[in-house]
Order: structure tokens, then C-alpha cells, then sequence
């Protein structure tokens, strides 16, 4: 049997018209879903024999004595428990995906960096073998950090799996739609919308549409939370309402495939005689999650002066140090800039902060001729950078009328840790080696009274 089933138990639940997938509403709920009828025990999470034959099994997504604003834990009822797929695994080459701690692979100096748009191969490949890390910094051995990966796939998985047991993975589509299915259930993305899959969970990605690419933040340290709002108050920014979590969906597939997992840096893999994803029915917070970024309510300046980008922060990670992230999701969306006698577009700028960006689609308003979509920059901590010379000119002498920024989406990965670009990264077909010459026409204009 190869089957795709969805029930879900909880009446938080949207379906979409095609009834391709189906949701639960909210962030870090807890959640109760089952894709058979009676597959879910009642009152207790470990029955002396758990419903319909399946087995019962905790996935902890941090210590068991975690306060519990912060614990994460899943209980599954799956066919067969994790411990069938834990054994045999042999190391196998990891393509292009590097771990951090990995700073010998580039000797380039310190600078602006852009990338063009990753081309999707002609060879056969997967979400998983077309990853390729574009940068990495932190330490996964001391769970903090992050990489910036980008895939290009042009297979879905198949019967091809994989989990992470080095960091959680929050996945960036841009050309084109995924189909992401996990343990918990079956996640639909499209540009302009992320998933987040949590460290340890077993998925597959899937191209219903397609050839694909997307951008991936490899997350080492605390999980992705939405950020404190501080003086914004209660609403506005992500609202957790817009978040969506899968419901059960199980993989009822007795044929031969492939499980993979990273750890440490290294590629893992395994034979199995069946599917990893048969779990029939689950209740618990450590699930993965999709948002629409459209969805996110921008705030801004209404009067003068460019804000800080930090009030454009979808998700946050964060780190030993107040108010200074392990990783910043960001974005840059359609919005209003009314600001009176202002320089609208970022200002230039030197920041103690790494920055990685991306651009989903549209033109982005600090690089309106050179960052196009599915491109990347990198500027790491305290090297300058900002508008270029058309952007300064342009925004500098324009009549200041209200005005919106449409159709356009990018963001940014930002992190305290320094970001090494991998060799791969670093090799010159790949990188735009004319990006600085964007600044080369700002002239002297310093003209005392």
C-alpha cells in the first residue's frame, strides 16, 4: 500500500479548496492531531498498548527538565518505533554541505560580497543533494551558529529521507513551490512562504511543480521564536495566528528506501525495508510550522527618519547575550515610506552583526540594478555597506511624496557569529566579482559654507 492519509482531530483546522493539505492554527501550540479515528491515546501518553497496533515514542526537542515556556517534546504513534531506522547507518560524501566550525576552505579577504542566482543543474538532483552551503559560522558542537545554504533541485525525494541532528531548518522557497513531508504531516510552501522543520524530525521534500530552488538557514543554536515586541505592544509584526502547523498524515509504504542524517558535520545513511514517516497520529509542541510571509504587519517610521530593520524580524533565535541573536530571520516586504525631509532606503552602514541576504522576488530598493532574485549578498561583521551610487542619487533628490514598495520580497539571515564563505562559494564563476563597483561613482560632495 501506498497511501497519503489526513484526519485531523483538532477543530483549529483549515483545508484548503483543492484539499491538497490541511492545517492547525497558532505558534508553539500544543497540538492534537490523528489521521486515523481512536489512533490517539486519551489520558495518557505511554498505554500499557498504545491504539490500533502502533507504538509510542517521544521525540524531545530539549531536556527533559526545561522550564516549560521553553520545553519541547512530541509524543508519536507510529507503525514501528525510530529504533528500526537507527541502525547500519555508513557515511557517505556530503556533496557541498559544509558545518561550521569551517574556516580553512576560503582565503578571501574581507569585503563585500554578492552572489549570482545558483543555476539549477541539469543532472538529476534533490533537495538533498543540491544543497550547497554558501557560508557557515558558530560552532555546532557548541550549538550555536547557523550556515546559509542554497538547494537547486530538479527531483523530489522520493524514496529519499533525511533528518538533521545538527540544527533546525528554516527553508526559503524562491523559484517555485516544495512539498515538504514530515512525521508530523504534509507542509505545501511557495515563494513568499518559509517552513520551519525542527533538529531531529524525518522529512522529504518533494517538487509537485517542478524544478526548484530556495534559499535554507541551518539554525545550531536556541530554536526560531517569534520576537518580543517590547514598546510595539500586542499585535502587529508575525502574529501567531498566521502560523500553520500540519496535521497527521502517515506513509504506508512496504518498499526498500533511503534514510540520511547530518550530524556533526557528516553525512549518515541506511537501508530501510519501509517508510520512516508512518506516523498515524501525534500530540505535542515540537512540530514544524509554515507562515506566508505577506502576512507579516510591517511597522515603521510615520514621521522622519529611517527605523532600524530590526522591526522587520519574523523569527529570532537567541543567544547567551540580551537583545544580541544567534540568528535573525528578517525581511524586507511590501510596505508604505512616508517619512518627511528623510533618506528612505537603508543608510550605509557598519554593523557589529553578520548579514546574509536573499531576495524572494521583485527588486530589492537599496540595489535596484545588480540584486535580482535568487541572488545573495554577504556582509559580514564591520565591513560597510549600503545603497549604491543610482540608489543614493535617486533617493536623495526625489520629490518625498507617500509612496509603497510592491511586489517585492528579500530577506536577511543576521547573526553575532562571523560567516566563512565555503570554497564552493567562493569560486568565480559563482561570485558577482564586480559588486563593489556599485560604489565606485559616490563621489566627494562636501561643500563648507
Amino acid at each position: 500500500m501506498n497511501a497519503h492519509v489526513t484526519v485531523a482531530s483538532s477543530e483549529a483546522v483549515l483545508s484548503p479548496s483543492d484539499g491538497s493539505t490541511a492545517y492547525m492554527t497558532g505558534f508553539e501550540n500544543s497540538f492534537a492531531t490523528e489521521a486515523v479515528a481512536g489512533a490517539l491515546p486519551i489520558m495518557r501518553n505511554s498505554p500499557q498498548k498504545a491504539p490500533q497496533g502502533l507504538y509510542a515514542e517521544q521525540l524531545s526537542g530539549s531536556a527533559f527538565t526545561a522550564p516549560r515556556h521553553t520545553n519541547k517534546r512530541t509524543w508519536f504513534y507510529r507503525m514501528r518505533p525510530s529504533v528500526k531506522h537507527g541502525r547500519g547507518f555508513r557515511q557517505v560524501d556530503h556533496g557541498l554541505i559544509r558545518t561550521a566550525p569551517c574556516r580553512d576552505e576560503s582565503d578571501l579577504p574581507i569585503a563585500q560580497m554578492r552572489w549570482h542566482p545558483v543555476p539549477i543543474p541539469s543532472e538529476p538532483c534533490t533537495f538533498l543533494s543540491g544543497l550547497r552551503t554558501i557560508c557557515t559560522g558558530g560552532d555546532v558542537y557548541m550549538q550555536a551558529g547557523m550556515a546559509s545554504h542554497v538547494y537547486v533541485a530538479n527531483r523530489s525525494m522520493g524514496d529519499d529521507y533525511f533528518y538533521n541532528c545538527d540544527g533546525e531548518m528554516l527553508l526559503v522557497p524562491q523559484d517555485n513551490s516544495i512539498r515538504v513531508f514530515t512525521e508530523c504531516g504534509i507542509i505545501d510552501a511557495t515563494p513568499g512562504e518559509i517552513v520551519v522543520v525542527p533538529k531531529g524530525m524525518k522529512f522529504k521534500v518533494d517538487l509537485p511543480n517542478g524544478p526548484a530552488r530556495g534559499y535554507v538557514c541551518e539554525n545550531y543554536g536556541s530554536y526560531l521564536t517569534l520576537p518580543e515586541r517590547g514598546p510595539i505592544g500586542a499585535n502587529c509584526l508575525a502574529n501567531p495566528r498566521d502560523f500553520l502547523t500540519p496535521v497527521a498524515a502517515y506513509e504506508d509504504k512496504e518498499t526498500p528506501c533511503r534514510l540520511f542524517v547530518k550530524a556533526l558535520g557528516k553525512l549518515y545513511v541506511t537501508d530501510l525495508p519501509q517508510s520512516p514517516l508512518d506516523v498515524v497520529a501525534w500530540h505535542g509542541n515540537f512540530a514544524p510550522v509554515k507562515y506566508d510571509l505577506r502576512r507579516f504587519s510591517p511597522v515603521g517610521s510615520i514621521l522622519f527618519d529611517h527605523p532600524d530593520p530590526s522591526i522587520y524580524t519574523v523569527l529570532t533565535s537567541a543567544s547567551d547575550t540580551p537583545g544580541t541573536a544567534n540568528v535573525d530571520f528578517v525581511i524586507f516586504p511590501e510596505r508604505w515610506i512616508v517619512m518627511e525631509n528623510s533618506f528612505r532606503p537603508p543608510w550605509y552602514h557598519m554593523n557589529v552583526m553578520s548579514e546574509f541576504m536573499g531576495l524572494i522576488y521583485g527588486v530589492y530598493d537599496a540595489k535596484p540594478g545588480g540584486f535580482v532574485p535568487g541572488g545573495m549578498s554577504l556582509h559580514n561583521a564591520l565591513v560597510a555597506h549600503g545603497p549604491d551610487a543610482e540608489a543614493f542619487e535617486k533617493a536623495s533628490n526625489k520629490p518625498l511624496h507617500p509612496e509603497k514598495l510592491s511586489g517585492t520580497m528579500a530577506f536577511m539571515f543576521e547573526t553575532r557569529f562571523p560567516l566563512s564563505p565555503t570554497a564552493y562559494a567562493s569560486s568565480l564563476d559563482l561570485m558577482d566579482g564586480a559588486y563593489p563597483d556599485c560604489w565606485d561613482t559616490i563621489d566627494r560632495k562636501f561643500a563648507p559654507a
